[in-house]
């Protein structure tokens, strides 16, 4: 099970699609034509990016489980 890190999802006009940020998983991002195939991009995304980061013996952010704080 993927740990529970925040997701920003939002349309991109200029695109014409969703896109889903990680940002706890930097450059951790997905993209889709829909709401749902963009979450479950992402979903996947952050799937391998902690693979990638356990191969490499990367440091694994602990998920904050609150919102974070925008500027």
């Amino acid at each position: 099970m993927t740990p529970r890190y925040e997701i920003i999802l939002y349309w991109n006009e200029e695109d014409k699609l969703f896109v889903a940020e990680v940002p706890e998983l930097p450059g951790c991002m997905a993209h889709g034509d829909t709401y749902e195939d963009t979450l479950k991009n992402v979903q996947d995304a952050m799937e391998l990016w902690l693979d990638v980061a356990r191969e490499e013996g990367e440091i694994i952010p602990e998920p904050k489980g609150r919102r974070l704080l925008f500027a």
